[in-house]
């Protein structure tokens, strides 16, 4: 098990109490929670962060259950490569690899940021019949699956600018900060954001940031693939989205809601970008009564 000794107390636990899986030369990173039985709750972060989002919410799903997180690669405790596509369609297989060495075939997906990019792809194959594993219920929560309605932040504009290597490098623990308290509606603790910026800067995160973002990109490239597929889905669908959310706005939970069939759409109405993080409790709540 690699265990960094440079990491904060929490987050090196976190750390300690998961594992790696090695997936064409690079470690990612993940949990296993629960019973080790072929149906599991897979859980997928978002940009620029890490699992680490879901560690408050993870122990108010229950015991009973498994639960698995990953890193996506380039992200958090995972390897962080240079000159790398982070491509949305790698990190999808990724999840597929790991679910399939996990011995999971069944899946309910609670997706977050990122992780609804990530979500679409592996819907699209879904509806191909290509993926490797079945797919019982998705969750979708605060991110841009509609890109053109989001409300990017100034760090993301620069970040997919001209000046985005220069910006990646300089960028400073206080400007993180700053940006990601602006994105939220009720504050997390001061704990939660060192948590954040620890697993950025982990193994030069910081520095892939221009690299890593270009998910934004393929979200214009391949929405002709991404979009059509959830207008067809036939599983429960839940639209859970921070109403306050400046840049996944709400405009795009209600796009979502009314393009899926299947979809329900509740509000988180004081929360913003990070429910998960600004009210778990709220959050777990509502999910389990989903999962049930």
């Amino acid at each position: 098990m690699i265990v960094s000794k440079s990491l904060p107390t929490a987050l090196a636990q976190w750390q300690a109490q998961g594992s790696y899986a090695t997936f064409v030369g690079y470690n990612v990173f993940y949990r296993d929670f629960g019973t080790k039985h072929s149906d599991a709750i897979l859980l997928l972060h978002g940009f620029p962060s890490s699992s680490y989002d879901w560690h408050a919410l993870i122990p108010l799903l229950g015991d009973e259950k498994r639960i698995v997180c990953l890193d996506f690669l380039g992200f958090g405790l995972s390897d962080k490569p240079d000159q790398h596509s982070y491509s949305l369609m790698e990190q999808a297989d990724i999840v597929e690899l790991l679910l399939k060495q996990l011995g999971i075939k069944r899946v309910k997906i609670i997706a977050h940021d990122m992780g609804t990019s990530v979500t679409c792809e592996l819907l699209a194959r879904r509806e191909r019949k290509l993926l490797g594993f079945n797919v019982q219920s998705v969750l979708l929560m605060n991110g841009s699956v509609y890109i053109d309605l989001a409300q990017l932040t100034p760090s993301q504009k620069l970040l997919r600018s001209p000046f985005a290597e220069f910006f990646a490098k300089i960028s400073l623990k206080p400007i993180f900060m700053l940006q990601l308290q602006k994105i939220l509606a009720k504050k997390i603790s001061k704990q939660e954001l060192e948590m954040m910026w620890a697993s950025l800067v982990y193994k030069q995160g910081k520095e892939r940031l221009a690299q890593t973002i270009s998910y934004i990109d393929e979200r214009y490239r391949f929405a002709h693939r991404w979009l059509p597929p959830l207008t067809r889905l036939d599983i429960p669908v839940l639209i859970l989205w921070g109403q306050k959310d400046p840049v996944a706005v709400a405009a795009i939970a209600e796009k979502l809601a009314s393009q899926i069939p299947t979809a329900k759409l509740q509000w988180l109405p004081h929360l913003g970008h990070y429910p998960q993080l600004e009210d778990p409790v709220a959050v777990a709540d509502v999910i389990n009564l989903f999962l049930a």
